[in-house]
C-alpha cells in the first residue's frame, strides 16, 4: 500500500485539502468471504438510469410493504460479507435489520444491474453469497439484454423463477405488490442506444 510521506497514513485513511474544507477519502469495495473486491469508482449513466427506474417502479408498487435503498448502501451479512446491492428491498416485518442507520442483516429482495466490470462477479458471487444468506428473492438486470433473471429462494437453494423481457410484467411469488413493466423500466436506457 503507497504511504503519504509527509504524515506515515496510508491512502485508505488520506485526507484531501480543498479550500478551507477536509474531507475524508472514501473507498468502494466489499467483502465477501473475508476477501475484499475493488469496486469502480463509479457506475455508467446507463446503469444508474435503470437503478433509478426499478427503484422507483418497485416504490411505487411495494412503498406500503416495506423499503426500497440504492447503492451506495452497504449490507452487513456478518462479520464476513459487506456488499453493495444495486437495489435492496427490506419488507416492514423485516426493518429490525436497520440498526443505526446501518443494514445490519438479510434485505428480502437484492437487484444487481450488470456491467462489464461486475458481471461475472454478480452471477457467480454474489448470487451464491446472497443464496447461502438466505436473500428470498434476487435479480440479475442485463442492460445489454434488457432482460431480469428473477430467482427465488426455494428450500435453501435459488432457482430460476423467470427471465423477464420486454413486453413482459415482473411478477413474484413472494411479493405480491411487485408489478413492474419491463418495457417502461428500460424505456429511458433505450433513448440512450
Amino acid at each position: 500500500m503507497k504511504r503519504d510521506d509527509r504524515s506515515g497514513d496510508s491512502l485508505a485513511a488520506a485526507k484531501v485539502k480543498e479550500q478551507t474544507e477536509t474531507y475524508d477519502v472514501q473507498e468502494r469495495y466489499e467483502i465477501i468471504q473475508g476477501v475484499r473486491y475493488e469496486m469502480q469508482p463509479s457506475p455508467s449513466f446507463l446503469h444508474q438510469v435503470i437503478v433509478f427506474n426499478m427503484a422507483f417502479t418497485l416504490r411505487q408498487s411495494c412503498h406500503e410493504t416495506g423499503i426500497v435503498v440504492v447503492a451506495p448502501m452497504d449490507v452487513h451479512l456478518d462479520a464476513d460479507n459487506t456488499v453493495q446491492p444495486d437495489l435492496i428491498f427490506i419488507r416492514n416485518g423485516n426493518l429490525h435489520i436497520v440498526q443505526n442507520n446501518r443494514i445490519k442483516g438479510t434485505p428480502d429482495l437484492l437487484a444487481e444491474v450488470l456491467s462489464p466490470s461486475t458481471g461475472k462477479h454478480d452471477r457467480a458471487r454474489k448470487k451464491a453469497l446472497y443464496e447461502s444468506f438466505g436473500v428470498t428473492e434476487y435479480w440479475i438486470v442485463d442492460p445489454a439484454h434488457y432482460t431480469i433473471e428473477q430467482y427465488e429462494l426455494d428450500a435453501g437453494s435459488y432457482r430460476l423463477a423467470a427471465v423477464y423481457g420486454e413486453g413482459d410484467t415482473i411478477r413474484s411469488n413472494v411479493f405480491s405488490c411487485i408489478h413492474i413493466d419491463v418495457t417502461s423500466l428500460f424505456a429511458e436506457a433505450r433513448r440512450f442506444e
